[in-house]
Order: structure tokens, then C-alpha cells, then sequence
């Protein structure tokens, strides 16, 4: 019996491990981290995390940070840059935007939570009003130009990441305003039209937006300090080598960000900008995220022991009345693999705009991003069923619904204890880069449960099809895994090889619809669905096995699929 709960077990152990390396690793050189719940200017709750440095006292007040993450973030994608800045002094408030994490719906509303964040900064003792500096990456940028228009006297100097001055959400930058800025904009950023007017992310240094914030008639140059910090009117442009999202985990993003602020800030405790450990917490929040997806599948495995189970074990059913399973073979399976890999790719940007156009926020289905996928979902569901049809031959089993869904329900909540738990002891969720699984609150529990409904029904029929092409009990296990994860991922890996290829090549993402708009903020979702797609192929491969039932691991994949993306997005609609 314990032998059954042996991978639950390592589950909870590199949970513990990746949990305490993060945590040593934030709270370096006796940096405190609070979570803090704050009331906004209309009577909204703010979220963020607190990073206070062993130096910060009433006493000894220190300089503060307000850092911010971008859309469909949330305060903890910003870690790098505020482990970094706390262990140099600063007190670093990692906001949550408003209609993000844990900050009330919905998104864009108040200055995305800014001048909140900023004005809750400020309240706090242990930080020199004086000295006050303000960094956002992408959205986040325009979250801290927000509070830097509604409090022109209230910081200091500013980095911005990925971001811009102007419209479509900030107020013009001149060569005043707004003060001490440093732009980091990468050289393969997916979004320069958008942010400086220019086509290509590596000729923003010839953005007439940009001179007009510089104070030049001609190419801004890479790393020469523009005005004068004394006055406020300090300017500096860095171009890295790397993507938008990119910034977020880059050594030299974060350098420069460090670079800056000790340069404008006064009170900070002086350390070489590449000494950087933030790293450490990255590889320990992807353990803990590795061993979720262990202990998920590790306590179905245990449960599957208990009698009340015994149905859906294998084998379960008498005397032949479960048929062996044939997987398709020769040039149908590959027909298949190539369709099961493919059509999800294919349909991805046209589902993302039909979602986009036609299925916007709302009180019933309050999440933009979420109703994009649920497009996708339902579109490439119905191709399935009618492609593939959807035929369970196994009436024996017919009745084991109630006995799946229990085993289902109890294995998603095990895990969604363990991140609780781990939240409570070590301040973290489970993460690694863009990929984060994190608590819901109140609120997003109930806009859970709108979508869960929708998202099980595509897993069921997909999975059933998956394993009804590809999945045998006599195939060699990793082999079996390997076609599994691939026939789910492998046409996103191609689709990003393909626009990641063409943006080194040429400095742009293609554009394989009439409105470019969607294209750079769906490419960088669909990042997401590579390590999303082979978390649910290892779940449905390891519980098809013990069961040869699509079903228990359909049942996990929309629970575990649903709480990753109401979770993880913005809510726009206030609900």
C-alpha cells in the first residue's frame, strides 16, 4: 500500500526542496516579505508583496520601489527585480495591477493600481519619501507612469521595461517628464509598433516619440545618460539582445535596472550590478512546480488503492468485457498525429480573434484572455468530434462518471493544499518564468467555476481521442509519454520555432491575420501552452495506464487547466 503513495511522497519533498530555496534565496541577507492587502483612493483592495531589507527601519527609513509586472501578470513575475533591489536597501512594494493576482477587477481601472501602489508606498515608515524609484515592465510601465502623472513630486526616477510613454495608456513624455527615466527595450521586443511607433524593435533609437523624450533631432544612443539627474531630466535608453517577455529573467535587464537606481536613488547599499542571485528562486519555484505535478498524479495513484476506487482500477472489469485497446497504426496513425499536432496551431490565432471580436468581458464571462481560449477550446473540440467522432465502446465502465469525478476532485484539492501550504510557509506559488500556478481568491473561485464546465468537456473529447489513437498498453512507456506530450504540443513548438525564427531573422513576428493587433500578445500566450499541453499529456498518459480510462485524467487536466488560467490572467469585467 505505501508503495502506492511513494510518488506523492517525492511530490511533497521537491515541493519542500524548491519551496526553501526560494525562500532562502528572496529573503537573503535578512530581507522580510509580507503580503499586504491595501485599500485604493476608491474604496478598491489592493494586493502586493512587501520586500523589506534588515536595513529599513522607522529610524533608518530606506529608499522604496514600487515594482510592477505586465498584462496577465501578476506580482510575483517581477521577483527578479525585487529580489535584486531588496538586497540593495531598497523597500520594493510588487504590486498587483488592478484586476491581477488578488487586486479587485477590473483590469485597466485606476491608473492600473498605481497611484494606489505609489500612495500605500509612501504610508509606510520605513521608507524615504525622497528617495523613491518606480519600475514596471509592459503594462506595468504605463501602472507606474499612472501614479507618476497623478504624484509628479512623489519619486524620484523610474525604469521602464518593455514600455513606453504616449498613447495608447500614458501621458506624453518630454524632456521633463517624466523624471530620471531609463527605458530597457529589447532588440527582438514583440511589441515596438505598439509601444514607440516603429516597426522594427532594434530602430527605436529612431522613434520621434522617443526623441521627444530625449531631447534629440536624431538616433538616441544606446547607454549615453541624457540631461541631468540632478534635475530630474536624466535619460537612458538600453537595447539587450532578448524578447519582451525575456526581460523578465534577464541578467542584463536587471543590471541596468540596478545600474539606474543606484545612480537616482540615495540610501541604497552599494553592490555590483551583476551580482545577482535571483536566479536561485526561478530553479526552486520550477521544483515546486515539478513536484506538484507529481504529487497530483502521485496521490491519484495512492486513492486509486481505496475500495471506494476499485472500478476504475486495472484490470476491473470481469471475464473480458473490457476489449483490448488498438491504437491506430501505419499511415493512420500518422494522419492522426499530424491532425491531433497541427489543427490546434492552425485554428490558434483565428480562435484568439474570433474571441477577441466576438466574445468580449462581461459579468457572466469576466476574463478576455480566458474567452479567447475558451474559443479555441470549443473550436477545436467540434473539429475533433467531427474528424474523429467520439465513440466510448466500453458500456461495462459507463457507470464509473461519479467514481472519476470524486478521484478527480480530491487529487486537484491534495495540490491545491500543498500550494496553500507552501504560500503560508515560504511565500511563493509555483512558477518558473511566465508559467505560474498560483491561489485563487473569492472571486476568481467563482469566475472557476463559470469556465470549468466548458474547458472538462474539451479535455474529455480530447483525450479520449488521444489515447484512442496513440495509447497501448504494450507500447514502451516513455515512448508512450513521448507521443502523447508531442501529439498535444509538438505544432505549438513549431508555430513559436516559426515566429521566433522569423522575429531573429527579420526583427518581426509574421502576421497571419488581417489585424496585426492579436498577433504579439497570442504569440507570447502561446508560450504558455507547450509546458500547459505536457503537464495534461503526462496526467491523462499516467492515469489512462492505470485505468484505460480517458476519463479520470480529463476530469484532473479541466479542474488543474481551468484554476491555472482564471488564476494566472486579468479579470476585466468587474465581477
Amino acid at each position: 500500500m505505501l508503495s502506492r503513495w511513494k510518488l506523492a511522497l517525492l511530490g511533497l519533498v521537491l515541493i519542500v526542496v524548491g519551496g526553501l530555496i526560494a525562500h532562502l534565496t528572496q529573503t537573503a541577507g535578512g530581507v522580510r516579505i509580507q503580503d499586504v492587502r491595501f485599500k485604493g483612493a476608491k474604496g478598491n483592495t489592493m494586493s502586493a508583496l512587501l520586500y523589506i531589507p534588515a536595513n529599513a527601519t522607522a529610524k533608518t527609513p530606506a529608499p522604496g520601489i514600487l515594482a510592477v509586472h505586465g498584462y496577465i501578470n501578476s506580482r510575483e513575475t517581477q521577483d527578479g527585480f525585487a529580489i535584486e533591489f531588496a538586497r540593495r536597501g531598497y523597500v520594493v512594494l510588487a504590486l498587483d495591477q488592478t484586476g491581477h493576482g488578488y487586486s479587485d477587477p477590473p483590469a485597466f481601472a485606476n491608473g492600473f493600481g498605481g497611484p494606489d501602489g505609489l500612495a500605500y508606498l509612501r504610508s509606510l515608515d520605513m521608507v524615504d519619501k525622497a528617495n523613491i524609484g518606480l519600475e514596471g515592465h509592459s503594462m506595468g510601465g504605463w501602472t507606474v507612469l499612472a501614479a507618476a502623472a497623478a504624484m509628479p513630486d512623489d519619486y524620484k526616477s523610474m525604469v521602464l521595461e518593455g514600455s513606453s510613454t504616449g498613447k495608447p495608456f500614458a501621458a506624453d513624455g518630454t524632456t521633463s517628464w517624466p523624471r530620471n527615466v531609463a527605458l530597457v527595450f529589447a532588440q527582438y521586443e514583440e511589441f515596438s509598433t505598439l509601444m514607440w511607433g516603429v516597426d522594427l524593435a532594434r530602430d527605436v533609437t529612431k522613434s520621434p516619440k522617443l526623441w521627444a523624450m530625449f531631447g534629440t533631432q536624431g538616433p538616441v544612443e544606446p547607454g549615453k545618460v541624457y540631461g541631468d539627474p540632478a534635475a530630474g531630466t536624466a535619460r537612458v535608453l538600453y537595447t539587450p539582445a532578448i524578447t519582451h517577455p525575456a526581460e523578465h529573467i534577464s541578467h542584463e535587464a536587471i543590471g541596468y535596472s540596478l545600474d539606474w537606481f543606484a545612480k537616482t536613488l540615495q540610501g541604497g547599499t552599494p553592490r555590483p550590478a551583476d551580482d545577482q542571485i535571483w536566479f536561485r528562486k526561478e530553479f526552486g519555484t520550477l521544483i515546486a512546480l515539478v513536484g506538484f505535478v507529481v504529487l497530483l498524479i502521485g496521490t491519484f495513484d495512492g486513492l486509486l488503492e481505496a475500495p471506494m476506487f476499485s472500478r476504475l482500477r486495472l484490470p476491473a472489469v470481469p471475464d473480458g468485457s473490457m476489449p483490448p485497446h488498438q491504437a491506430a497504426a501505419g499511415r493512420r496513425w500518422t494522419t492522426a498525429f499530424i491532425l491531433s499536432a497541427f489543427i490546434p496551431a492552425l485554428t490558434y490565432y483565428p480562435a484568439f480573434a474570433l474571441g477577441g471580436t466576438f466574445v468580449t468581458p462581461s459579468a457572466f464571462l469576466p476574463q478576455g484572455i480566458t474567452n479567447q481560449i475558451l474559443v479555441w477550446a470549443i473550436i477545436n473540440g467540434l473539429i475533433t468530434l467531427a474528424l474523429m467522432g467520439f465513440a466510448p465502446k466500453r458500456k461495462s465502465r459507463a457507470g464509473l462518471l461519479g467514481q472519476s469525478l470524486v478521484i478527480a476532485v480530491v487529487s486537484v484539492a491534495v495540490g491545491y493544499a500543498a500550494l496553500w501550504l507552501t504560500d503560508l510557509a515560504f511565500k511563493i506559488d509555483f512558477r518558473f518564468w511566465i508559467i505560474a500556478l498560483k491561489l485563487m481568491n473569492p472571486k476568481q473561485v467563482l469566475i472557476f467555476l463559470i469556465y470549468l464546465a466548458p474547458f472538462t468537456a474539451f479535455f474529455v473529447v480530447a483525450l479520449h481521442v488521444l489515447h484512442r489513437n496513440f495509447s497501448t498498453m504494450e507500447a514502451p512507456r516513455l515512448a508512450l509519454y513521448l507521443t502523447n506530450i508531442l501529439a498535444l504540443t509538438f505544432g505549438f513548438i513549431v508555430l513559436l520555432a516559426l515566429q521566433y525564427g522569423t522575429l531573429w531573422l527579420t526583427g518581426k513576428l509574421f502576421n497571419p491575420l488581417p489585424d496585426p493587433g492579436f498577433v504579439p500578445l497570442s504569440t507570447i500566450v502561446a508560450i504558455q501552452f507547450v509546458p500547459l499541453l505536457a503537464i495534461v499529456a503526462v496526467i491523462a498518459t499516467f492515469t489512462w495506464r492505470r485505468t484505460g480510462s480517458s476519463l479520470p485524467g480529463a476530469l484532473i487536466s479541466g479542474l488543474f487547466v481551468t484554476w491555472y488560467i482564471v488564476a494566472g490572467t486579468a479579470t476585466q469585467a468587474a465581477f
